[in-house]
């Protein structure tokens, strides 16, 4: 089969590989029919996730056709379309019987990092029965695919850590696709009031297009001083950080109000300042996350039922034989406009 494969810091190449086969009773070898590029692959690529060697082939969202299955799989069978979840959940270990899967003693996110990942024709997933979840007639693939990480993550990581309630104000720093699944999801709470920062003119059009309030562009360094305008010197109750380097972390803590929460989505790859000299006295909470994929069936429900729509968040498609133009195209996104990209056979 042709996979994406890593194969050290900068480095990547589409390769032949053997395809996948059942290790375990509780696997499931899934035909991939669409997958896209995340952030965290770009973090990989920049050598931050010290877990993925050389080797491995990357990915860990995705949306396709079961193949075949271990004995012990018994909720899907060969032919089945499914959703693959990027966090794998043994569901009978500590953490998973806690909800946190990401945790999962057996499993947690290993796609992509520590076993094979989806950016390839065909992908091993382990415990199946647990980790896929059945696609329903007539569902819009494409719009699916963003249910394997990006909207649970902005939602969990971003909405729920956050404690967003009506009426609060929210500020996302970061328009990515990260921020803007935040920004989507947040909007299931009523938030009177949804800021986006971000460097990136375009991006910031497309979150006034899918409701942020406001927008700032924090290029000439004044984000502080027009958070502070528009919140008569208060601060937001959330700041959620979704880019994950020092300087949006720490514009966070700047930007926070008393007994406000500070939740970061952002995968950090070198260390950051905590202020507590600034902080000790202001009732406020900082929440970490990597998503656990507990809201995948609540999501699949509302997007089936159009109350989001995922589908926006997709700007370009490729072939898996262009996967390295898919790449340039995401990570050059300032100049190439892109959010999210589809990769299909």
């Amino acid at each position: 089969m042709k996979a994406l494969v890593y194969l050290g810091p900068g480095k990547k190449t589409l390769l032949d590989r053997p395809n996948p086969e059942i290790k375990e009773p509780t696997d499931a070898i899934v035909r991939i029919t669409k997958t896209t590029i995340c952030g965290t692959d770009l973090h990989i690529l920049k050598g931050d996730v010290a877990s993925c060697q050389p080797g491995r082939v990357l990915g860990h969202e995705g949306v396709g056709i079961v193949e075949q299955v271990g004995t012990a799989v018994t909720v899907f069978k060969p032919g089945d379309h499914v959703l693959i979840s990027c966090v794998s959940a043994c569901a009978k270990c500590e953490y998973c019987r806690r909800q946190m899967y990401s945790h999962c003693t057996a499993g947690g996110w290993i796609l992509g990092n520590t076993i094979d990942g989806t950016q390839a024709e065909f992908v091993r997933t382990p415990f199946a029965d647990t980790s896929l979840y059945r696609i329903p007639d007539g569902a819009d693939e494409e719009a699916l695919v963003m249910l394997s990480d990006i909207l649970p993550t902005g939602f969990e990581c971003g909405v729920l850590n956050g404690k967003i309630a009506p009426g609060n104000t929210l500020a996302i720093v970061g328009s990515g696709p990260i921020g803007l699944a935040a920004l989507l999801t947040a909007q299931f709470y009523s938030p009177a009031e949804i800021i986006m920062i971000d460097l990136d003119d375009n991006r910031l059009d497309v979150a006034k297009r899918f409701g942020a309030t406001a927008t700032i562009n924090s290029a000439d360094g004044k984000a502080l001083e027009s958070i502070m305008k528009m919140t008569n010197q208060r601060g937001v109750d959330t700041a959620i950080e979704a880019v994950g380097i020092p300087a949006t972390f720490e514009l966070c803590q700047q930007i926070v109000a008393p007994g406000g929460v500070i939740a970061n989505i952002g995968v950090h790859g070198k260390k950051v300042d905590l202020h507590l000299e600034q902080l000790w006295d202001r009732n406020i909470s900082i929440t970490t996350r990597l998503v656990d994929t507990v809201t995948i069936p609540m999501l699949l429900k509302t997007v089936e039922a159009n109350k989001i729509d995922s589908k926006r968040l997709i700007t370009h498609h490729f072939k898996l034989n262009e996967i390295l133009q898919a790449y340039e195209t995401f990570g050059s996104a300032s100049k190439t406009r892109s959010l999210k990209v589809i990769i299909e056979p």
